[in-house]
């Protein structure tokens, strides 16, 4: 029987990828088969993030400001000199500010759209190009429950976040046509160092609150790069323009 869930013989494109979600998914693509093209802001930080790790087939690193069109344009050139056809890409690049709306300015709003969300849209431009892309070819943003349900002081990422929601939607739509699909996944609060230091702010109490939402408890990065890998691969092939949740039953409340 066909295995409808490997990655083998697909190139994946993965931003974030020095830490939490993004690690996890490149550490997951490359055990399902993927040769990958990893995108970070240092790329001495993102080699150090895989120098213990046994890839199945050797990755290109690339540092990069995926927030700048330039630089995103000038990969997209260097990749297609190099005759690459990308298969798939993953948006897990982003931030988060816990503010309350007094305290969310210009500032904040225009740096959390420019990370999370149109550094999205500019690579998967590029991604989508037709000297660049693979046959059928699969979009995954990481986006968050926050873009779903409302969270207090927390506007610019739930916009964020809800933003790229229906932005996928939208590139479902126009992209169909050419073979490409583009889904979201939206976790829930997951276990990484960022969150740990979080916990560590905010004391017992109110760490016991978050923890009793989750009724199957805190994510792992890898239960959402699971469902990323469902996402880019051909056992997916029918599925384009949703929102897929992971939450740990966050949202059932």
């Amino acid at each position: 029987m066909p295995d409808f869930f490997s990655l083998q013989g697909k190139t994946i494109v993965i931003s974030g990828a020095s830490s939490g979600i993004g690690k996890s998914c490149a550490e997951l693509c490359s055990a399902s088969g993927a040769r990958l093209i990893l995108l970070g802001r240092d790329i001495s930080r993102l080699e150090d993030a895989f120098k213990d790790f046994q890839f199945q087939h050797k990755p290109l690193f690339f540092e990069l400001d995926i927030t700048s069109e330039e630089e995103v344009s000038q990969l997209a050139k260097t990749l297609t000199e190099q005759g690459e056809k990308i298969s798939g890409f993953v948006h897990s690049a982003g931030l988060k500010y816990t503010l309350p709306l007094k305290n969310t300015g210009t500032k904040i709003l225009t740096e959390s759209f420019t990370v999370n969300v149109f550094s999205g849209f500019y690579l998967a431009r590029a991604f989508s190009q037709k000297k660049l892309k693979a046959e059928n070819q699969s979009f995954v943003f990481i986006s968050s429950i926050a873009g779903v349900v409302g969270e207090p002081a927390n506007l610019a990422y739930s916009a964020t976040k809800g933003a790229l929601i229906s932005g996928t939607k939208s590139l479902a739509l126009e992209l169909a046509k050419q073979k490409t699909r583009v889904n979201c996944v939206s976790p829930a609060m997951v276990s990484t160092p960022l969150s740990e230091k979080m916990f560590d702010a905010i004391g017992e109490e109110a760490t016991n609150n978050i923890l009793e939402k989750h009724p199957l408890g805190i994510g792992n990065p890898e239960d959402v790069a699971k469902s990323v890998i469902f996402l880019l691969s051909e056992g997916s092939g029918w599925i384009t323009g949703t929102n897929l949740i992971v939450d740990g039953g966050y949202s059932a409340h």
